[in-house]
């Protein structure tokens, strides 16, 4: 039956797009034992007993006939960390597994390492679907990981992050609707600032370190002959502001130089000390992180610094970007 004369196929892909799915490398071997691949998010799952999968291909892909002819193909769910992966197998032309070591299968199919996921297949049927080829394999085995699987959606790729249950646990109480609840974006980020900033004082503390000095250094180990107007634009947000007397401070400390320029304005850098010092300090802050890190799910930790950049982004007041050339 034909599509009816309103039917727009543009429109209809993207509203399938809407649909969030994995990313997956389908590979296989011709009869002459050439390795082919292709990147796929039409996969699914059929069947548990029997164990069995589909995809399918187009059937105006040039790896049609591969795919067609050999009996065994292996599915690769990809790692967030494997994008490019996705992007190379998604290329005509070029050399896809040059450089990647793989994995002994049980099958004459590629199998390639590092995914969140894999599963060698035998086809048991095929069928024509519309302008499409539909495999369907039966799994001869499988392996799996802990690593954040790629997700597309919208034809884009997206970080998949598992979402907590709202369950309200039996004999609680609901909060009332007017209180300070930690559905409040601003108290979740205000908690979870100070939480963590709390544990990175701690460590400084014991350092005998100065979370002021920890930002000043900060910035001039990004960006050095600053003056103190410009060093103070760029730590303004953290509430502290930088006096001439604690920039002299530190000279005398021998952390930072200071020396006038043609304009008469004193500009500021560091000193190896001062940079041996700012590594230090951002290494306690990384070991903040890695502790916090360790107890959220990694596919978590990639989808909140995604959410936290944007959010930077849309409550920027008009900061300069330190990380600017100048």
């Amino acid at each position: 039956m034909n599509a009816p004369a309103t039917f727009d196929p543009q429109a209809f892909r993207a509203a399938l797009g809407t649909f969030t799915t994995g990313v997956t490398i389908i590979t296989t071997r011709t009869a002459e034992g050439e390795a082919v691949g292709i990147t796929a998010n039409s996969f699914n799952s059929v069947s548990l007993n029997p164990p069995l999968v589909l995809w399918s291909l187009a059937k105006n892909a040039r790896s049609l006939a591969a795919f067609s002819e050999s009996r065994h193909w292996n599915v690769h769910v990809l790692a967030a960390e494997q994008e490019p992966l996705s992007g190379r197998f998604a290329t005509q032309g070029s050399d896809k597994f040059a450089g990647i070591e793989l994995d002994d299968g049980i099958g004459p199919a590629p199998l390639l390492p590092g995914c969140t996921a894999r599963f060698q297949c035998r086809t048991a049927f095929q069928y024509e679907g519309g302008d499409h080829v539909i495999f369907v394999g039966e799994v001869l085995a499988f392996d799996s990981s802990e690593r954040p699987p790629l997700a597309f959606q919208s034809g884009q790729y997206a970080l998949a992050a598992r979402k907590p249950r709202q369950e309200l646990r039996l004999g609680a109480t609901p909060p009332p609707e007017c209180s300070y609840t930690e559905d409040l974006l601003g108290y979740l980020l205000g908690r979870a600032h100070y939480q963590m900033l709390d544990s990175l004082r701690r460590l400084l503390a014991a350092q005998s370190l100065d979370e002021q000095l920890f930002f000043i250094l900060s910035v001039l180990c990004i960006r050095d002959n600053l003056t103190i107007d410009e060093i103070n634009a760029f730590i303004g947000y953290t509430g502290y502001r930088v006096s001439a007397q604690t920039l002299a401070d530190l000279e005398r400390s021998d952390l930072i130089a200071g020396e006038q320029d043609a304009n008469g304005e004193r500009r500021y850098l560091l000193t190896a000390a001062g940079r041996e010092r700012s590594l230090h300090e951002i290494a306690l802050a990384k070991a903040v992180e890695s502790e916090v890190a360790d107890k959220m799910e990694p596919g978590d930790v990639m989808a909140l610094k995604v959410l936290l950049k944007r959010l930077v982004a849309a409550t920027d007041p008009g900061l300069p970007d330190l990380w600017a050339a100048r």
